[in-house]
Formats: C-alpha cells, structure tokens, sequence
C-alpha cells in the first residue's frame, strides 16, 4: 500500500524537479544600426510576419526566453532577406535566399549576428 502512494509523489517532485524551458513568444524586439546615418532604431516583428528594416525583410520563426529564475537566455530564429529595388513594394522577397538564417542571442549579440555593408541587426528581447 505505501508504494502506491509513494511512486506517484516520487513522479510528481521529479517533474517539479526539473529545469523549465524556455517559453514561446509571438514577438521579438530588435535593435538595429544603419551605418549610413549612425541611428540605431528598435523595432518589433511578429512571429511568422516579414518586417522591414531599410532594404531588409525580417522574418522571426521562433522567439524564446528563459523564465526569470534562471539564467538569462534569449533567442530568436530569424531569417532576412536583402529587398531589391524592384521588389522593395512587391511580395517578391520569399524567392529571394537570405542573407542570414539562424539562431540570434540576446545575451551574446556578436556571436551570431547579421554581416552587411549597411546594416547591424540584432535581437534583444521576446515578448508578449
């Protein structure tokens, strides 16, 4: 009798035991620089919605941070795209290959950051 009640107490502490992970948010929170006119802006993009910054197309896949408790951890799976003239009013930037595709980190900006004559783009927060 005393394992039946003493197996499922032992499953629920391994559970409240372990590390939480990272939650998904619907939008990132960017910085970005335009070399040319030495301002910084921060803007928002959506998950799964192209924003625009200068002749780039962000796109955001995934944005997650870590729960305050634990160590700092922010990410963001970004894919931008440079926007050609012609293309700049069209819907054409998905055919283009992007310029950058992968995992940003917040806490770790030079790490995996955008390379572009014009343009630093890097993520800062994720958020509701």
């Amino acid at each position: 009798m005393r394992h039946r009640v003493f197996l499922p107490l032992c499953a629920l502490l391994a559970v409240a035991a372990t590390p939480a992970l990272a939650e998904k948010y619907p939008v990132a929170v960017f910085s970005g620089l335009d070399k040319i006119t030495a301002r910084v802006e921060s803007f928002e993009v959506k998950v799964d919605e192209p924003a625009r910054f200068g002749s780039l197309e962000v796109l955001v896949r995934a944005c997650d941070k870590k729960p305050p408790e634990e160590p700092p951890r922010t990410a963001a799976y970004v894919e931008i795209r440079q926007l050609d003239r012609e293309d700049e009013g069209e819907e054409q930037a998905d055919e283009a290959p992007p310029i950058f595709k992968g995992w940003m980190f917040a806490e770790s900006p030079g790490l995996n950051a955008l390379e572009h004559p014009v343009y630093d783009i890097w993520v800062t927060d994720c958020k509701m």
